[in-house]
């Protein structure tokens, strides 16, 4: 149980991993789990639009000009205003090139945004170079082409441009033009001092890098679990609506089985009985009447809801949720009543009764399907209620939670799978990606439940998993005549 995040999801939910990957699968032989995972950190691709960069490289230009033409006019510094007026001009002419060029909306190939973003680095440099090096105080917008890159390109590009931008400032920390200064006067600032603003900008360099880098998968990790949350609910969206199917086929159906039965009967009054075909036409007229019967049902079911099977008692809920994990070998005991200090003569001893919500089975069967993988003996589901609240606990005697992966247990690609069940095997089936509890926690979540997971105390070892429900968004008795 250690891993409870890291299951896929089997036999009995309604929808797995593995409907997921068919619901997805491209002309491209990738599967829709594929797509959904991919990111530019994995695969090595980039997703920093031209467009993008143009714009940063613009702002970049107009605030070099600016800093530039008022240091030299308003402060009266004496600077190499031609140089450095060139070699702003140099990043503008490289953007109206890009923007004639290429269409702005193309995402550029890692290769080349990197390439980009290191002419960024070297322009500032040579930039700092005319103007005072590392003493100059714009030394610090070295970080800005990395933060870029650490958000949107792979970890080499990255690491390549932070390298880049590391030896910039190093070379500029000792060979430089004279800082611009007053007329008549010249700055120069203690060269500890100047190792100090080394140190300070690779620090901020390496920080915000890995900041960013951080925010920015996190970012994606959500998004792309969310996208295969939707894929589940679009396939439980699909099978729900086979009822509606099911009626529309019963209304077009119907007039041609009418049809059949007209003409067998006709068929039949002008055939005598002893006629070789009037067996034929007594079974053609019962099998389409039949057929109208069989419509009929299915027309009832979609417009009716069946009470027997969309309702059902919390431990009718439990032992189905249960049953297709018995033949695993682990023996699971469910637990159902009332919680201990309830009274005796109160209402709300009577045992809660849902709707049968294909997101809450899908939930909690993950939750059984990892106690089952990680338990080492036995497996106990423990159900109580009382006037306020429904709580089922999920309980095993594995090896219990990771403490490293506890604290993010809930979101996506999170698997400690084969670090909590060494003996399982470690092929990718069994690894898997992370979602599994993921999209139950997230199903659970919609249907009004809290989950909280925990490792049990000792003596006892093991994990558990309690999910806990406002009584009034469980129990359809209990719920408001609205709803």
């Amino acid at each position: 149980m250690a891993n409870v995040i890291s299951s896929p999801v089997r036999s009995m939910n309604p929808v797995g991993i593995r409907d997921i990957e068919a619901l997805g699968r491209g002309a491209d032989g990738k599967t829709g789990m594929q797509l959904v995972h991919s990111s530019a950190f994995e695969t090595g691709t980039s997703r920093l639009r031209l467009q993008t960069i143009v714009r940063l490289r613009w702002i970049a230009v107009l605030g070099q000009t600016a800093t530039v033409v008022g240091v030299y006019t308003i402060s009266d510094f004496a600077l190499p205003i031609g140089l450095c007026l060139l070699v702003i001009a140099l990043s503008a002419w490289l953007n109206v090139f890009l923007r004639i060029r290429f269409p702005a909306s193309q995402r550029l190939k890692s290769s080349y945004a990197t390439a980009m973003l290191g002419y960024d680095v070297l322009q500032l440099a040579a930039l700092l170079y005319l103007t005072g090096g590392l003493q100059n105080p714009f030394t610090v917008l070295l970080v800005v082409p990395v933060t870029v890159s650490a958000s949107t390109q792979p970890l080499g590009s990255t690491l390549l441009l932070g390298g880049l931008a590391v030896l910039c400032a190093s070379v500029l920390s000792v060979v430089h033009q004279p800082l611009p200064w007053y007329p008549g006067a010249g700055l120069e600032l203690p060269r500890l001092y100047v190792f100090g603003l080394w140190a300070a900008v690779v620090s901020c360099l390496v920080f915000i890098a890995l900041y960013a880098r951080r925010i920015a998968k996190e970012a994606r990790q959500m998004s792309d679990a969310l996208a295969a949350t939707e894929l589940v609910l679009a396939r439980e969206q699909q099978l729900s609506a086979l009822d509606g199917l099911a009626a529309a086929a019963a209304h077009g159906l119907g007039t041609p089985l009418s049809t059949i039965t007209v003409v067998a009967k006709e068929l039949m009054r002008e055939l005598p009985e002893d006629s070789p075909h009037w067996e034929d036409l007594t079974l053609l007229r019962s099998q389409a009447e039949r057929c109208r019967e069989i419509l009929s049902t299915l027309t009832r079911r979609a417009d009716e809801p069946d009470l027997v099977f969309s309702q059902m008692p919390l431990s009718h809920l439990l032992e189905e949720v249960v049953e297709p994990h018995r033949v695993l070998g682990i023996p699971i005991a469910v637990d159902t009543g009332p919680a201990a200090d309830l009274a005796e003569d109160s209402a709300a001893r009577a045992e809660p009764v849902s709707l049968r919500n294909p997101g809450v089975l899908y939930g909690l069967g993950n939750l059984i399907e990892n106690a089952v993988d990680f338990a080492e003996a036995a497996v106990r589901v423990e159900a109580r209620w009382d006037d306020d609240r429904v709580s089922v606990a999920f309980i095993d005697d594995g090896p219990g939670f990771v403490p490293t992966v506890l604290e993010r247990l809930g979101e996506p690609y999170v698997t400690t799978r084969s670090v909590g069940a060494p003996d399982l095997p470690s092929d990718e089936d069994s690894v898997g990606l992370g979602l599994g509890f993921f999209i139950a926690k997230t199903l659970l979540e919609r249907s009004g439940a809290r989950l909280s997971l925990r490792n049990r105390e000792a003596p006892e070892r093991g994990a558990l998993v309690e999910v806990v429900w406002p009584r009034d968004a469980l129990d359809m008795r209990n719920a408001p005549s609205d709803r």
